[in-house]
């Protein structure tokens, strides 16, 4: 499409290929294979001598629009869609590095990458991982080491909602002559485009935000040509395939985005606002709060503070728990991005295979609770937070 369309006609249009049937609404192709129409022909395409449809494990037109639609929104030459977003970012790092190659974390990433970066996975493969403080520019340059291939940023973080200066750690990354990925899960393209910002590749986990209401997995891998086409390599031999039906619901998703990522936000300011005027709340961390360490940062780098708001209640892990078994009309569930206001109890949940003392280098608490705020009216949400509090 037209480079100079707004975000919001991408978001609905780009991308869309039409049958000689004339659809309207995107087609859902639900088959494994494709018939050629000689071997020449097969052997055209399985050899990438004619660009087209091969077989579903790595080349699916619902699937590929989705692919263009998320890179024009992202502003990147190109995307991959995977199954979910953590067979994003291992099909990013297995297609990038190697055994020996070093990688440069922030400690505030998500707990099952934190996991997959660790010994249990890609430690065994000879890829080591160093994990600094989220917001420190220092910390990051000391942990450069001659094998330091990549770095990888997850902003805002997850739960605490840090905010990591894109562009600086970018500069540090090429100094170093590695690789900047980012994960923009929390924000979407809707609210940061970490390209703009000197990142090299961005990942998303598509069963957020992306999807918007809790209906499938997806996740994604976007940025420049070279860079994407290596990923899929590893995509179309080692199959982390996004299936075209899930595809499908994503792009629908995409349309509504915009309008959502919005709403969901303002609502999210105002509930941070509200949870800091409780008594029993110790803290509460929202980048849109002038309270927030990074909210300056935050409001160059973002549009707004975003859909989650995490709170630190006074107590312990018996305090946390009270608040969420007094709900009744959030859902107690881990994941996030969903039109449903979710809360979770991170030490316990997302953040609780990693070990204690990961948890306490993350700023992970017993008292903390993560809330991704939804449609629901916000005095609703607050009455039934209050219940508990």
């Amino acid at each position: 499409m037209d480079e100079n369309y707004h975000l919001d006609t991408l978001a609905v249009r780009a991308g869309q290929e039409r049958s000689q049937f004339g659809e309207h609404s995107e087609a859902l192709y639900l088959t494994s294979s494709f018939v050629f129409t000689s071997a020449a022909h097969a052997a055209a395409r399985f050899s990438g001598a004619e660009e087209g449809m091969v077989y579903a494990r790595f080349t699916n037109p619902t699937v590929d629009m989705l692919q263009k639609r998320l890179a024009a929104l992202e502003g990147a030459e190109r995307c991959v869609a995977t199954a979910s977003g953590m067979a994003a970012i291992l099909a990013t790092t297995m297609a990038l590095l190697k055994a020996g190659d070093h990688i440069v974390a922030s400690n505030g990433i998500f707990g099952a990458t934190q996991q997959l970066f660790g010994g249990n996975i890609l430690g065994k493969f000879g890829i080591e991982t160093s994990l600094v403080a989220a917001t420190d520019l220092d910390a990051y340059r000391a942990a450069v080491k001659p094998n330091t291939k990549l770095f990888f940023i997850e902003t805002p973080s997850n739960p605490l909602t840090e905010v990591i200066d894109i562009a600086a750690v970018a500069e540090i990354a090429h100094a170093a002559g590695a690789l900047l990925v980012v994960d923009n899960c929390f924000c979407t393209p809707v609210l940061q485009r970490p390209l703009e910002f000197g990142a090299d590749l961005v990942i998303h986990s598509a069963t957020k935000y992306l999807d918007g209401q809790g209906r499938v997995l997806g996740g994604a891998v976007c940025g420049s040509n070279a860079l994407v086409e290596e990923v899929f390599k590893f995509l179309r031999t080692a199959g982390p395939t996004l299936s075209p039906f899930n595809a499908w619901v994503i792009l629908k998703g995409l349309e509504t985005l915009r309008l959502r990522m919005e709403a969901q936000s303002a609502n999210a300011l105002k509930l941070a606002q509200w949870l800091e005027a409780q008594p029993q709340v110790a803290r509460v961390f929202y980048p849109g709060l002038a309270s927030h360490p990074q909210h300056a940062l935050a409001m160059r780098q973002q549009k707004s503070g975003g859909a989650i708001v995490s709170f630190e209640v006074k107590g312990d892990r018996k305090a946390a728990w009270r608040v969420i078994d007094s709900t009744r009309l959030l859902s107690i569930t881990a994941n996030l991005g969903d039109t449903k206001t979710t809360i979770t109890h991170p030490a316990s949940t997302t953040h609780g295979r990693i070990t204690a003392e990961a948890r306490a280098a993350s700023g992970i608490t017993e008292g903390l609770l993560r809330v991704a705020v939804g449609l629901e009216d916000i005095g609703d949400i607050e009455a039934d937070l209050a219940r508990g509090l």
